[in-house]
């Protein structure tokens, strides 16, 4: 079993997004018996809660049901998971402090795995507005595709 964490700051925009994302890919392949996925936040603020009701309402928009509870990074996580995917520097940064040396290469970030779009991170689009939420979700559905292609390249 490949087993795949998404992180991002509080766990409640990009990372269960990350995660709903990647499962919908997992059911179109056929291969959602094959992984486990997960998602986690650097920080406690909302522990035990749904996503945010604005990446809730967007994500349905395209099929997407967001079910994930906010929870913490813990350090049996970078045991446990084979990837853990940060959102972007900060995530990576934070993730790297928690890990042991030999824990460190299983630590990526989502946009290294983007086809299509160009981008140096998934921006928390908590402050924005419509078009932020949107974004975050182009931008998600095209760097999961491509860890979905990097990992079946190297895994399967």
């Amino acid at each position: 079993m490949i087993s795949i964490l998404f992180v991002c700051l509080g766990n409640i925009c990009r990372s269960p997004m990350a995660e709903g994302i990647f499962l919908k890919i997992l059911e179109r392949e056929h291969v959602l018996n094959r992984f486990e996925v997960d998602s986690a936040g650097l920080l406690d603020y909302h522990e035990g809660e749904l996503a945010d009701s604005r990446m809730r309402f967007h994500a349905s928009k395209r099929g997407y049901n967001l079910i994930h509870r906010s929870r913490p990074v813990v350090k049996a996580d970078l045991d446990k998971f084979d990837w853990i995917i940060g959102m972007d520097d900060q995530n990576i940064r934070g993730l790297k402090q928690l890990a042991s040396t030999a824990q460190l290469s299983k630590i990526h970030k989502m946009t290294d795995f983007c086809i299509e779009i160009n981008a140096d991170l998934v921006p928390d689009p908590y402050y924005d507005g419509d078009q932020g939420f949107e974004n975050v979700i182009n931008l998600l559905e095209d760097a999961c595709e491509g860890l979905y292609k990097a990992i079946i390249a190297g895994k399967l």
